[in-house]
């Protein structure tokens, strides 16, 4: 009996590895890499703490942590991350376990940490990521002062409608990733006077610079387009918090 019990749990062993190998692998192949262009921005941002650190020219006015969308290079997001630090604002990537945000859900509470000089924060996500930022928000809900959802939604579990903070959510008209039906209910578990904002023309993968993204439509407007009126839909949200 033991014998056969140690065969057994070498088997299962051996099984989890395969598996666990497996899944990394799969991460690394159905990665979206960034574009040279976006990883030439991503180069001069500060990294000196495992981070993507986009400081304004001046004092913050505020700051900003930002969760990639999933199996996403975080530095598919550096040209909108440069928009919001030449806006005043202190943009921080996070970049998370094999580009998982729902690997590294609370990594944002070292950035906080990190900066206290910054008085009002806000946390922002695109995608899945942006789902794990308001994961944050339900598990922290004092932490930040707003949340930022880029063509992304709370999960269902997920009830930020009694939270004393604010939030804006937007999507462009031809996001394929996320049916738009999908949007418009979340609001029932976003705070009340939550403002979604529809950019049309857009589509899902142009908030980064990656792509194109398994499913999702195909724009009528630039990616730099829909990049500079989502930096100003995040900038009017902060000036409005501050």
């Amino acid at each position: 009996m033991n014998r056969w019990f140690k065969i057994v749990a070498a088997a299962v062993a051996a099984l989890m590895v395969v598996g666990a190998v497996g899944f990394y692998a799969w991460t690394r192949v159905a990665r979206y890499a960034a574009f040279p262009e976006a990883v030439t921005v991503a180069d001069r941002a500060d990294r000196s703490r495992g981070w993507y650190v986009f400081a304004p020219a001046g004092v913050p006015d505020a700051g900003l942590v930002f969760y990639p969308g999933g199996l996403v290079d975080p530095a598919a997001y550096a040209p909108l991350m440069r928009r919001l630090s030449d806006g005043g604002v202190l943009a921080v990537i996070v970049p998370m376990p094999l580009d998982l945000a729902v690997l590294g859900i609370d990594r944002a509470a070292a950035v906080l940490a990190a900066f206290p000089e910054v008085d009002t924060w806000v946390i922002a996500g695109h995608s899945l990521g942006g789902a794990m930022a308001a994961e944050f928000v339900k598990r922290s809900p004092e932490a930040v002062a707003g949340l930022v959802l880029l063509a992304s939604y709370p999960a269902s579990s997920t009830d930020l409608s009694s939270w004393s903070a604010r939030a804006v959510s937007t999507y462009g008209t031809e996001n394929g990733v996320t049916p738009p039906e999908g949007f418009e209910a979340s609001l029932q578990r976003l705070p009340p006077g939550t403002e979604l904002i529809v950019i049309d023309g857009g589509n899902h993968a142009q908030f980064g610079h990656y792509g194109p993204q398994a499913g999702d439509g195909v724009a009528s407007i630039a990616r730099e387009e829909q990049q500079r009126q989502a930096a100003e839909i995040v900038l009017g949200f902060l000036a409005e918090i501050r």
